[in-house]
């Protein structure tokens, strides 16, 4: 488990701040950041006070990366890139959380590495990483400016016939009925956002379309709100185009795998990052991913 609570002993009276920065090297932002979050505990209380001082046996709470051995697609000296399999979170939800891709990053590049960019949980594919601070911030202004050139590829319901740019706003819900508060809907009142669809294979027997898709805004289930809309859903999708019931059975891990593929016809989201290019340091970068994702597709349409 990533985030561990040990038990130290403090020598000599001091402020809890200081006492962070030596013993365990964190820089001062990140040493006040753990004390507000609650991480460090006297007599099993939370001590939330960065001024506050600390003496005799304490407990730290800390985030302590494991590794599952995910091998980095594209590694350089300033950035790593991850193919992300489906079902792993980019960061931990909560401390309970088990494993996370920045487990990996951190683990295997160091504590300064950092996420350069979410994809959803379900979904599987390429995450470009910072392996250090200033690295970081190029990274982050990179997404700013919109400089990065993403495609996905997905497995869709029906037969996509041509190439398609939907561009149709998207809302999160905002109605305290709503049973799940994660759904995005296309709404007049939303952000303006644009997709690109192009039809790459037809599987008639199936009646299912490989297509690529190309964002050109980064809106929260852009790809999959856009082709509920256009009618066709991605394969797999346990929240667009289900019903409120079987959402909540969803995310509440109440939905058997056999159901799932009755439901919405695989065992996971059948979308797949697939593609990067950005320019880093004056250098432009092409990045593919090395994932068969037809093999992925074929090999989720049934329980195992």
């Amino acid at each position: 488990m990533p985030f561990v609570k040990k038990k130290y002993f403090v020598k000599e009276k001091q402020k809890a701040l200081f006492y962070l920065m030596n013993e365990f090297n964190y820089p001062q932002r990140e040493a006040q950041r753990y004390i507000s979050k609650g991480r460090i505990l006297v007599n099993g209380e939370k001590m939330l006070k960065t001024a506050g001082e600390i003496e005799g046996e304490i407990e730290f709470i800390y985030f302590e990366p494991i590794t599952k051995g995910l091998i980095p697609t594209y590694v350089e000296e300033q950035f790593v890139v991850f193919d992300k399999p489906s079902g792993v979170l980019v960061h931990p939800q909560t401390k309970a959380t088990p494993y996370s891709l920045i487990d990996e990053l951190k683990n295997q590049f160091g504590m300064d590495a950092n996420i350069g960019h979410r994809i959803d949980q379900e979904t599987s594919g390429l995450v470009l990483c910072s392996t250090n601070k200033s690295s970081e911030r190029e990274i982050k202004m990179m997404f700013q400016e919109r400089d990065m050139k993403k495609k996905y590829l997905a497995l869709v319901h029906g037969e996509f016939k041509e190439e398609a740019i939907v561009e149709a706003p998207l809302l999160r819900a905002q109605d305290e009925s709503a049973v799940v508060r994660m759904v995005v809907k296309v709404h007049e009142s939303g952000k303006a956002s644009k997709t690109s669809f192009k039809p790459l294979k037809y599987f008639k027997d199936k009646d299912m379309t490989l297509i690529e898709c190309s964002p050109h805004t980064g809106r929260q289930h852009q790809i999959r709100v856009h082709l509920f809309h256009v009618k066709h859903p991605i394969v797999g999708d346990p929240i667009y185009g289900q019903s409120n019931e079987d959402m909540v059975k969803f995310l509440d891990r109440e939905l058997t795998p056999a159901d799932r593929v009755r439901k919405s016809g695989a065992t996971r989201l059948l979308l797949h990052a697939c593609e990067l290019e950005f320019e880093l340091y004056d250098k432009v970068y092409n990045i593919k991913s090395n994932v068969n994702f037809e093999d992925v597709c074929f090999n989720h349409l049934e329980c195992e």
